[in-house]
């Protein structure tokens, strides 16, 4: 998939929202990059409405290779792993389960009328 920046973004309270992609476009539990705002985010689909974007760059590594992660969870929260050195983050908040001081960036997502959009 590609994901193409719908022009002009957005704007909702203090967050600048932009247009992905339609949600159908991004497969169940699989990851897809984008970019945004110059940005590389990392998207990924966990249910028929959840959506989550973090940064495409893992924080222990520098590699741009967060979509290549491994979805999973730690109880009720979703997770993704790097696909270099396996260090798990909470797709949610960022947060490191191996490693405190290492953090991914997260941003908020929504639906709208089909299409994916992400905060940043």
């Amino acid at each position: 998939m590609t994901a193409t920046l719908e022009l002009g973004a957005l704007a909702a309270d203090t967050a600048t929202w932009h247009r992905v992609c339609a949600v159908d476009e991004l497969e169940l539990a699989w990851g897809e990059a984008a970019l945004i705002e110059g940005r590389q985010v990392a998207l990924f689909r966990t249910g028929p409405s959840e959506v989550f974007a973090v940064a495409h760059e893992d924080p222990a590594t520098g590699a741009h290779v967060m979509a290549r992660g491994i979805l999973g969870s730690r109880g009720t929260r979703p997770t993704i792993a790097s696909p270099l050195h396996k260090e798990v983050y909470d797709l949610e908040t960022g947060e490191c389960f191996g490693t405190a001081a290492v953090r991914l960036e997260t941003f908020s997502t929504r639906i709208s009328d089909g299409f994916i959009e992400v905060a940043v």
